[in-house]
C-alpha cells in the first residue's frame, strides 16, 4: 500500500492519511484494518538538516520523534522509542530497489512543527537524524502495532532553517513531479 499525507501533497497511486502525526496514525490504523496491507510505502517531502540537497530523493526505514524542545534542554520525554527511533521489522527489504538507490540508513524526525533553526542542524545529525518530515513517525508507529514493515520514500524541498516555508512551497510542485516520476518508475504507480 502507498500512502501520503493528503490535501497539497496528494499523488494519484497514493492514499491520504492526514497531516502531521496524529491524523497519519490515526487513519492508517484505520487503513490497516480495513485493507490489511502486506507493506507500506510512504512518500511525501521532507526538509533537510544539510547533509541532503533540494530534490534529492531519499528512502528511510526509521522514524523519531524529537521535539526543539528536548534538543534545546528545555523539555524530557519518558517515551524512549520516540527518542532512538523506531523501524518495523522487515522494513529494509519492502523496497530494495529504492534503498540500493538511497541512503537507508536516514532517521527522519517527525513533529507538528517545522524547525526553522539552523542552529539546531547538529543537534539532529548527531543522533543520525537527517530529515524532517510531519507525518512519518506516526505512519511507522501504526505499522509497528499491525507487524507491517513500513519505509519512507522522500524528496527535500527545503533546508530546516529561516527559509523552510518559503522554500518549501517554491520547489513543491516541481518535487510532486519529480518524487511521481520517480514512484513511477519503481512501482508502475
Amino acid at each position: 500500500m502507498i500512502v501520503c499525507a493528503g490535501r497539497i501533497e496528494q499523488f494519484d497511486f497514493a492514499q491520504p492519511v492526514g497531516i502531521g502525526m496524529v491524523e497519519a496514525a490515526v487513519t492508517l490504523t484505520q487503513l490497516c484494518e480495513k485493507e490489511k496491507p502486506e507493506n507500506i510505502l510512504f512518500v511525501g517531502t521532507a526538509g533537510s538538516y544539510g547533509r541532503h540537497g533540494i530534490f534529492d530523493i531519499v528512502a528511510s526505514h526509521t522514524a523519531a520523534n524529537i521535539e526543539q524542545s528536548l534538543l534545546e534542554g528545555k523539555a524530557y520525554s519518558p517515551i524512549g522509542e520516540a527518542l532512538g527511533g523506531i523501524t518495523c521489522e522487515g522494513a529494509e527489504e519492502i523496497f530494495p530497489e529504492v534503498s540500493r538507490e538511497t541512503n537507508d540508513a536516514v532517521i527522519v524526525n517527525s513533529s507538528n512543527y517545522i524547525t526553522t533553526n539552523r542552529a539546531l542542524w547538529d543537534a539532529y545529525t548527531s543522533r543520525g537524524i537527517v530529515l524532517e518530515n510531519m507525518e512519518f513517525f506516526g505512519v511507522v508507529q501504526a505499522a509497528k502495532q499491525y507487524g507491517i514493515p513500513a519505509a519512507g520514500l522522500f524528496i527535500v524541498t527545503n533546508y530546516c532553517d529561516e527559509n523552510a516555508h518559503r522554500d518549501f512551497l517554491k520547489h513543491h510542485s516541481e518535487a510532486m513531479s519529480k518524487l511521481t516520476q520517480y514512484v513511477g518508475r519503481y512501482f508502475n504507480a
